[in-house]
């Protein structure tokens, strides 16, 4: 199962880094917004889910490093900050800033959900709950920039009319249609996340049968 995760998170990072969304549509920014989640909500969780509790889960060497809230943190900042006008302007007019840009968010990406998801020696309760914690601050967060993006009335990212898969869109539907696809799959993936942790957690305090007390089935009346 690991195994297979773990080929579905690089399948998809290829189909996002080598297909459409940031040749043929780059100017769209509904396309760069569907590559981001791409990368941050489906890849990067695919690839720690297969990677975690293995020699490739850095979480276990540098547990100290890969905190879930302080890793939430940077990637607000990161994101938040890629989505400036004047940073987004800059990924998309230079092939350089934008490997820049999609490896900080593969790295911020991995970086939390590894914190999350990850296996460090004795720390699996503390772990889940504190990741549990990060996802859902990373959720609020992505809500947050989404429902700005689609509200926003004016765009922020150019007026020119755009292509994305095959739609064409005129700047501001471009943008709202951005803003969705980041409140439909980022703040759903990360809610979802954080809830399957606290679940985790709660699964896990609950106490269960006393083997001494149980009553053996031979005796049952």
């Amino acid at each position: 199962m690991k195994r297979l995760a773990l080929l579905a998170g690089l399948a998809v990072l290829a189909l996002v880094w080598g297909g459409p969304l940031l040749g043929r549509d780059a100017g769209s920014f509904a396309a760069h917004m569907i590559a981001h989640m791409g990368v941050v909500a489906v890849a990067a969780p695919l690839i720690a889910v297969g990677l975690s509790g293995t020699r490739a889960d850095p979480s276990a060497r540098f547990p100290a490093v890969f905190a879930p809230v302080p890793i939430s943190v940077a990637e607000l900042f990161v994101v938040w900050g890629w989505h400036a006008p004047a940073a987004r302007a800059l990924a998309e007019g230079s092939a350089v800033w934008l490997v820049v840009e999609q490896a900080s968010f593969l790295a911020v990406g991995l970086g939390l959900w590894f914190a999350c998801v990850g296996h460090a020696p004795g720390d699996g309760p503390r772990r889940a709950a504190a990741g549990a914690f990060g996802l859902l601050l990373t959720s609020v967060h992505m809500t947050l920039l989404g429902a700005l993006l689609a509200l926003t009335p004016r765009p922020l990212y150019g007026s020119e009319t755009v292509t994305c898969l095959g739609l064409t869109l005129d700047a501001i539907d471009d943008q709202q249609v951005g803003g969705v696809t980041m409140l439909l799959v980022g703040a759903a993936v990360y809610l979802a996340g954080g809830v399957a942790l606290m679940h985790r957690l709660i699964a896990d305090r609950v106490p269960g049968p006393d083997p001494a007390t149980a009553i053996p089935r031979g005796r049952q009346a």
